[in-house]
């Protein structure tokens, strides 16, 4: 779709407020791109998407399933670059789209929701800009929430297409991350689906890491499951951010016009830590078409 048609779609979608999938969510479009969900009885909303015209999108805040704590950080003290949960891979001929979040490197071209019976969908599209400004990769969003009441999920695909030949140079982290806000708690754990905790995990391949810690606003843990359909590196830092990540196995290219495709779901609870349920999610999820 050609961006001006995509970007008056934005518009009105923008100026609209509609309840979308889940009969006790309500779904609100932001004037400034994005999207916010929200539960019946909850002022803040369970889940936002912030879909900037020239910044990196991300999601914040995101909620316990309960309402009670923000499962998110927005720029910590620690790694003012992290935003939530977002996407931003390094060393893309030579560009940073992980420490590096304005105009300069993200241009949105569309943002879209999808009326779906099977919970909330919306697609964001982006252009990830080169030095002089031109696009040469267009990454695409498309995230699916569906509400448990006493858990979520969201289902998360994302797709690289290369306007240029690219190389993504090796490194230890980037692309998809999750920045809970870790103030060194105790019990705070990030656990992998091969039993590594915390400084274990690092560098290690796993089907999915398991972050948990209480927040501010509730005395028992909250967990953020992130799953991949098959086993990958996974960064796992000293304040618990964790996020997949597939330069740490080697330089990787895509050549002009081709496209790179990854899959994720998110399992988000409450209580301890429940190693059968999130392996029962990453099973069916492994096994979805």
């Amino acid at each position: 779709m050609p961006t001006h048609l995509l970007l008056g779609l934005l518009a009105l979608i923008v100026g609209c407020a509609t309840t979308y999938a889940d009969a006790n969510v309500h779904v609100v479009a932001k004037k400034t791109g994005g999207l916010k969900i929200y539960r019946p009885g909850l002022e803040t909303p369970i889940f936002a998407f912030n879909a900037p015209e020239d910044g990196r999108p991300y999601v914040h805040p995101m909620l316990a399933p309960d309402g009670k704590g923000v499962l998110t950080e927005f720029s910590p003290g620690h790694h003012k670059h992290q935003t939530g949960i977002y996407v931003g891979f390094l060393k893309v001929n030579g560009r940073d789209y992980f420490h590096n979040r304005a105009g300069d490197y993200f241009r949105r071209t569309g943002f879209k929701l999808h009326d779906k019976a099977d919970g909330t969908q919306f697609t964001s599209l982006y252009e990830l800009l080169d030095a002089k400004k031109n696009p040469q990769l267009t990454e695409t969003q498309t995230w699916t929430f569906r509400d448990y009441t006493q858990s979520y999920s969201i289902d998360f695909d994302l797709t690289l297409k290369a306007h240029t030949d690219v190389t993504f140079d090796k490194h230890d982290y980037g692309g998809l991350f999750i920045r809970m806000p870790f103030k060194n708690q105790p019990g705070a754990k990030a656990i992998n689906s091969e039993g590594q905790i915390n400084g274990k995990a690092e560098g290690q391949k796993a089907r999915w890491v398991d972050i948990g810690m209480t927040v501010d606003g509730r005395k028992e843990p909250a967990h953020i499951a992130v799953l991949s359909r098959e086993p990958v590196l996974w960064r796992v830092d000293g304040q618990l951010g964790v996020g997949p990540a597939k330069s740490r196995g080697g330089a990787w290219k895509l050549a002009k016009d081709e496209s790179a495709v990854f899959r994720y779901r998110f399992l988000v609870y409450t209580g301890e830590f429940q190693q059968n349920q999130v392996e029962a999610e990453w099973k069916a999820f492994a096994e979805k078409k």
